[in-house]
């Protein structure tokens, strides 16, 4: 018998399809295959594996969490702090290990909450290294965390034979699929605005830059090329998540999904490994059949194929708890990319609920940033390379909360130098998207006095284009 004759379609909400609010209403534990799960958890685990490993390698452990002399800790997460050197090494190796045993479902939950707060542990020291996909792995660790993609095809089964499953509740699926939607959608939206749109910027700004490559560089100069990168984006991530929820377009929509992230890898490689992880995760898209013909012909377990029963489901014991939690969860995913509203200022100026919100690469920011300590007659010049890395020093001139942290960590260190009340002003000059450089904060103000707060920074001047 043929193998496609032995699957059974499970797609469960098809927007191609009338029956669409329908199968929306279906209840969140109806069982589908294992499969979608087992194949994330392998390709996730060695995804992870691979990119700690890469960091590792490239000395960025080192340049990045042991040398700094100051890191930026994000607001409320002070006691974070570097664990200095073998401390950050031994971290990181826990942390492959912890990949490496999700790979393999070995004692995965316990793997999968040590590699959720050794991952997210190391990204909180220091807000100047804060990328998108960094914080998606967190999101999506958190969320393996109480998914039971142990229950097929892993150690933890071939141990314990009675925790072997085939089928599992609908939502176990659905919320990694709700995680990646989340990114695009998010990210779709962001690019429709002026710069990105009309101006084409920063494409406009980015693209001579890569006049080096074969074939294609000749025409990063074109006006018309940094448009179609533009315009392309934003269609792409707003509407390719439903194109690849439905069953007839999926196909056609993952070749997209290669395409774009490949040509962003090859145009844009200080991104990191933030490509191959949208490429491999979007697989989560595809239906229980495609899944389980991938892991039919690894395992060819039988159980895989079977017809869900009492025996090989799995339930979960303590639904409504679980369902509050997601219902938490997925509100604060949608809430927190949209609280930049809540900001008077232009967003990519202030910044100022910028971050977690899926703004991926949309404005090219560059500032000059100059400060100077005073205490009652004397004014002394700060030499930023004395307490920063470049990469801290850059991200630093651009951010206000940054801007206003390393001001009062200035006070602190002149406070050690018998200045009793050191009062710390900045003169910093910033860009955007090509615009000419302007005051980008009030330098008649003591950043030194001001705190630290959600609600708007009145120090920070008014964009002007």
């Amino acid at each position: 018998m043929e193998i496609n004759q032995r699957f059974k379609t499970e797609e469960v909400c098809n927007p191609g399809k009338p029956s669409l609010f329908k199968c929306c209403s279906i209840k969140w534990n109806q069982q589908i295959s294992i499969a979608p799960l087992v194949s994330f958890r392998i390709i996730f685990g060695l995804l992870m594996c691979f990119s700690l490993i890469r960091f590792w390698w490239r000395g960025w452990i080192e340049a990045v969490y042991i040398l700094p002399k100051f890191h930026f800790n994000y607001w409320g997460f002070e006691w974070v702090t570097p664990l200095g050197n073998p401390g950050m090494y031994i971290l990181f190796a826990i942390i492959v290990i912890s990949t490496i045993l999700i790979t393999l479902g070995l004692f995965y939950r316990i793997a999968a909450i040590t590699f959720f707060l050794g991952f997210t542990y190391v990204e909180l020291i220091d807000v100047t290294t804060y990328l998108n996909h960094y914080y998606f792995i967190s999101l999506v660790a958190f969320i393996m965390i109480w998914l039971p993609a142990n229950r097929f095809f892993s150690l933890d089964a071939y141990l314990r034979p009675s925790i072997k499953k085939a089928h599992v509740s609908l939502f176990t699926v659905g919320m990694l699929r709700f995680q990646l939607a989340i990114v695009y959608i998010f990210a779709g939206l962001a690019k429709l605005n002026y710069d990105w749109l009309i101006l084409a910027e920063p494409m406009r700004t980015w693209l001579p830059a890569k006049s080096h490559l074969p074939v294609v560089g000749k025409y990063m100069y074109e006006e018309w090329v940094a448009y179609l990168f533009s315009w392309f984006g934003a269609i792409y991530d707003s509407l390719i998540v439903f194109f690849l929820l439905n069953r007839k377009t999926r196909s056609f929509a993952y070749v997209f999904v290669l395409i774009f992230h490949v040509a962003t890898a090859i145009f844009f490689p200080g991104i990191g490994m933030f490509p191959y992880v949208m490429i491999a995760s979007t697989l989560i898209f595809f239906s229980s059949d495609f899944h389980k013909k991938l892991l039919f012909r690894l395992t060819g377990d039988t159980l895989l194929i079977s017809a869900p029963n009492s025996t090989n489901m799995h339930r979960f014991r303590f639904y409504k708890p679980l369902y509050i939690g997601m219902s938490i969860y997925i509100f604060l995913q949608i809430i927190i990319p949209l609280r930049f509203l809540f900001y008077p200022d232009h967003l990519f100026w202030s910044e100022e609920g910028y971050r977690f919100s899926w703004r991926v690469m949309l404005m090219e920011k560059a500032g000059n940033a100059i400060f100077r300590v005073k205490d009652a007659d004397k004014i002394y010049e700060v030499n930023n390379a004395q307490f920063l890395t470049p990469l801290q020093e850059k991200m630093m001139s651009t951010q206000p909360d940054l801007i206003l942290k390393y001001a009062h960590h200035l006070a602190d260190e002149y406070k050690k130098r018998d200045i009793k009340k050191p009062e710390v002003y900045g003169e910093i000059y910033v860009t955007l998207n090509g615009t000419p450089s302007q005051l980008f904060i009030d330098s008649t103000v003591n950043l030194a006095q001001r705190q630290l707060s959600w609600k708007h920074y009145n120090w920070i001047l008014p964009y002007t284009r």
